[in-house]
C-alpha cells in the first residue's frame, strides 16, 4: 500500500480495483498460472507450453489468447513458429512470490491454513 502520510491507505477507484480482479482472476486458472510460471522462464512456442503444462496445443493456445488480451504476455514471430513472452516482468515477481510464499506454507516455513485466525 501507498503511504498517503496521514496513515490512511491510499483511494483504489471501483474501476481501478475491478481491472484488478480480472488479472487476478486470470491468473486463478490453474492453466494459466502454470503458462505464466512456464514463460517466467524463457520465451517458448505454444508446443513447448503444452508440453510442460500437460495440456493440448489447442487448449494452451486459448489461455494464451485470452493472457494476451489481458496484456500479460505477447508473441512474436520466429520463421513459422509464434514464441510467446511475459509481456508484464511485474506478473513475473507477483507469481514467484507466490510460489515461493505457497512453498514455504508446504514446507511448514509459512503459517498454516486457519492457525492464528
Amino acid at each position: 500500500m501507498t503511504d498517503t502520510g496521514t496513515g490512511e491507505p491510499e483511494y483504489l477507484s471501483p474501476e481501478f480495483l475491478q481491472d484488478m480482479a480480472g488479472t487476478f482472476g486470470l491468473l486463478a486458472s490453474t492453466m494459466r498460472l502454470h503458462i505464466m510460471w512456464v514463460l517466467a522462464h524463457g520465451d517458448c512456442d505454444v508446443g513447448t507450453i503444452a508440453g510442460h503444462v500437460g495440456g493440448s496445443v489447442p487448449t494452451v493456445s486459448h489461455h494464451l489468447a485470452k493472457l494476451k488480451l489481458a496484456g500479460l504476455v505477447r508473441s512474436r514471430r520466429d520463421g513459422r513458429r509464434q514464441i510467446y513472452l511475459v509481456d508484464d516482468p511485474h506478473i513475473v515477481t507477483v507469481v514467484r512470490q507466490m510460489v515461493d510464499r505457497m512453498r514455504d506454507r508446504s514446507t511448514g516455513l509459512g503459517r498454516r491454513r486457519g492457525v492464528g485466525t
